[in-house]
């Protein structure tokens, strides 16, 4: 469990979160929600023990295993297996039985088989094969097939090694009273695995704390709602529900609406009579007096609480280009021995056309437009360059923003082009104001970093977009301008995406089917595609 005493969150001279007290026992199921850069994540890192408050205190009393929105395996050569056996921290456990039993085999005296037996009961004292099995059981029901169990983490999709590690924190808090900590953790999952995660933590014992921007995920799994409020640096428990909380919510809000409303109008009369009774001097310290009534009744009610701004987000005005400005001939790539990730795609892309590659993780997709960005070199086949190209890409890791750089730097880098103002211009229009600017990208939210890497591509030109995943970590809000802007952009889209609304507002021409890397026209039927792939 994780109890939280006066904690004050900051990043930076930001003051997040002040003086919040709340404690989360086994059974709690909490949704942490809030908009992009209200604090989410921050408060997640710090329950987690990733990060020390500002003040106050975090006591942790068992097991807590915290599921990052950028999270990567440490070592790539490690196997998919044995990553997820190390939240138990079986992988040692295993890798000693291996190396036991293969002595054994190669020479069967005394010694060995002595070995092998102190291997295979530190091997059993940590679960044994019972707990192999119910590691393989979380990654099928994550969608990683049985054959990659053996495979190096470093061999995955982006997605796949996403999916790694999710397995392995919900392996971690499997069959134990332990707390759950996950930050979106729906990113990268087809439906199928979405309904089994579901499932999943709706049956776990322990306690659980989650991020997510899927609404459905929130309304079935959680039991209570913390909202941080970044306006008043505060965080509203609610003991309820999804469904509850909104309608408690929309309820209090008409509340304040109507309380405040009554005291202005109130105030307002008092304010009338004493500015009539102040000008004569028998009554002028009861109309003093009758002012000071008047102020009073505004410091009552709550005020209303303003709309949270929007990010005005915009696609850049597509530079000229020729007709067919970008395509690929034969690429093939592949990461380890075996079948290639990407075997003879060949693909072009015209003047303002709108592409959409589907597949299933691993498929190749994101490598696709790696390599079309130039992030990557095929191993065979080329990427060309038409008359007039300028391309715009969009990493779902965001690798294209530089962590240690600040957020000014990291724009000022994409469009060196920009006079200082002019870039924080463009920041404010991205809602990054005043010392948000000066702050890390390494420090930013998913969602802060999606917008920032957006707003890279403002200035840029662009008259090729690779889109990948642009709606992950993003708000309903957020995501909404995203689909506007992505709908209204004149230039070439290439996109890879799991979210059928994305795809709506793209309108697609054509469709890429990976990995048979068969090209087809649009039509809706592969629209029930998109959240399978």
């Amino acid at each position: 469990m994780i109890t939280a005493r006066g904690v004050d969150v900051r990043v930076g001279a930001r003051l997040l979160l002040s003086s919040v007290s709340f404690h989360i026992a086994p059974g709690d199921r909490v949704g942490l929600v809030g908009r992009n850069g209200a604090g989410k994540t921050t408060l997640l890192h710090t329950l987690a023990g990733l990060r020390a408050p500002a003040a106050g205190e975090v006591v942790r009393t068992g097991p807590v295993a915290c599921l990052a929105q950028d999270s990567r395996a440490a070592d790539p050569d490690v196997t998919v297996l044995d990553r997820i056996l190390s939240a138990r921290g079986m992988d040692v456990a295993t890798r000693r039985l291996r190396e036991a039993a293969d002595r054994l085999a190669a020479r069967a005296d005394d010694a060995a088989m002595t070995a092998y037996t102190r291997a295979e009961a530190a091997f059993e004292a940590c679960g044994g094969y019972a707990a192999e099995a119910e590691a393989a059981r979380v990654a099928a029901g994550l969608g990683l097939p049985a054959e990659a169990l053996g495979r190096p983490v470093g061999t995955l999709s982006g997605g796949q090694k996403r999916r790694v590690e999710l397995a392995r924190i919900l392996f971690a808090g499997d069959g134990r009273d332990g707390t759950l900590l996950l930050d979106e953790p729906t990113n990268h999952l087809d439906a199928d695995s979405i309904g089994w995660l579901r499932g999943h933590l709706a049956a776990h014992r322990g306690g659980l704390v989650l991020i997510s921007h899927d609404v459905n995920l929130i309304a079935a799994t959680v039991n209570r709602i913390f909202h941080l409020d970044p306006q008043r640096a505060a965080l509203d428990i609610h003991n309820t529900g999804w469904a509850a909380y909104l309608t408690q919510r929309d309820a209090d809000e008409r509340r304040r609406t109507r309380e405040r409303a009554n005291a202005e109008r109130k105030a307002a009369a008092l304010h009338d009579r004493a500015d009539r009774m102040k000008a004569r001097s028998s009554t002028s310290v009861t109309a003093r007096s009758m002012a000071r009534r008047a102020d009073r009744l505004l410091d009552g009610p709550e005020e209303v609480r303003h709309t949270e701004r929007v990010a005005r987000i915009r696609l850049p005005e597509p530079a000229p280009c020729g007709r067919t400005p970008l395509g690929a001939i034969s690429l093939t790539k592949g990461y380890g021995p075996g079948r290639p990730v990407l075997d003879g795609v060949d693909l072009a892309v015209d003047r303002g056309s709108r592409l959409v590659v589907l597949g299933l993780n691993g498929a190749g997709k994101t490598t696709l437009l790696r390599l079309l960005a130039g992030r990557e070199t095929p191993d065979a086949g080329r990427v060309v360059h038409g008359h007039g190209l300028r391309l715009g890409y969009f990493a779902q890791e965001h690798e294209t923003l530089d962590p240690a750089r600040t957020v000014r730097e990291n724009l000022a880098a994409a469009a060196p082009h920009l006079t200082d103002g002019e870039v924080r211009r463009v920041l404010g229009a991205f809602l990054f104001r005043g010392d948000d600017a000066g702050k890390p990208a390494g420090v930013l939210s998913g969602g802060e970093k999606t917008r920032l890497a957006l707003a890279g591509l403002v200035h840029s030109g662009a008259n090729v977009l690779l889109l990948d995943e642009p709606t992950n970590n993003l708000d309903p809000a957020s995501r909404d301008e995203v689909l506007a802007a992505v709908g209204t952009y004149p230039g070439a889209i290439v996109m890879v995406t799991h979210d059928e609304g994305a795809i709506d507002a793209l309108r697609p021409e054509r469709v890429l089917l990976l990995p048979d890397a068969a090209e087809d026209l649009w039509n809706p039927g592969y629209r029930d595609l998109v959240a399978l792939a």
